[in-house]
């Protein structure tokens, strides 16, 4: 019975949201039993080309880490703002929120093949984060009980706790540029007197 009410609960998330953190789970849970490893999953250009690993364009954005605090910080954030947006934002345009990652994902790897970044599931979630708080930018917010803040102070939160944390924040940075640009492209140069709707989702999904 138990499972069952856990199953329901699990299929009641939003399908993009629910594959994306579903993989994620799933790819460190099979690192931290050595059925792979993360030189196995990381983004290689070599590797992609010359060796045809295709599977790491995918892969770089579903490693966090390994087990722990980092993880566990990563995980969460991306579970609620993902869900968040496909549920306000995105409800009932699964389609556009699909595209919304295959555009920020593409632009990632087209910056990782010269900035050398390995591995860009952080960045994915600095970009969604910053794209809902852009759009909740009024939305007042409670951080880890301690601050109080309007939504769209959030990323730059996050960026100081990252730092703190001892991570490289370029990759955080690229994150918010990128969820930057599709929030310009997506909500404001449409609505200015001689803008027009640059992204458009296309037809086959």
């Amino acid at each position: 019975m138990a499972f069952n009410s856990l199953w329901e609960e699990y299929m009641q998330i939003p399908v993009i949201t629910r594959v994306y953190t579903t993989a994620s789970l799933l790819t460190t849970l099979a690192v931290h039993l050595d059925i792979v490893s993360p030189s196995q999953l990381h983004f290689n250009p070599y590797l992609i080309i010359r060796h045809l690993q295709i599977w790491r364009i995918l892969t770089t954005f579903l490693f966090f880490g390994k087990l722990g605090f980092q993880f566990i910080f990563n995980i969460i954030f991306t579970y609620r703002y993902c869900r968040m947006l496909e549920e306000s934002s995105f409800y009932g345009q699964t389609a556009d929120f699909f595209f919304m990652f295959v555009f920020g994902g593409s632009i990632m790897i087209i910056i990782a093949i010269f900035a050398n970044f390995p591995f860009l599931g952080q960045g994915f979630t600095m970009m969604v984060t910053y794209i809902w708080s852009r759009k909740n930018s009024y939305y007042r917010m409670n951080i880890f009980g301690l601050l109080h803040i309007q939504a769209i102070f959030l990323p730059w939160i996050l960026l100081l706790f990252s730092f703190l944390l001892g991570n490289s924040i370029l990759v955080d940075l690229m994150g918010i540029g990128i969820g930057h640009l599709y929030y310009y492209l997506e909500d404001v140069f449409p609505n200015q007197a001689e803008g027009y709707q640059i992204l458009r989702t296309p037809y086959f999904m």
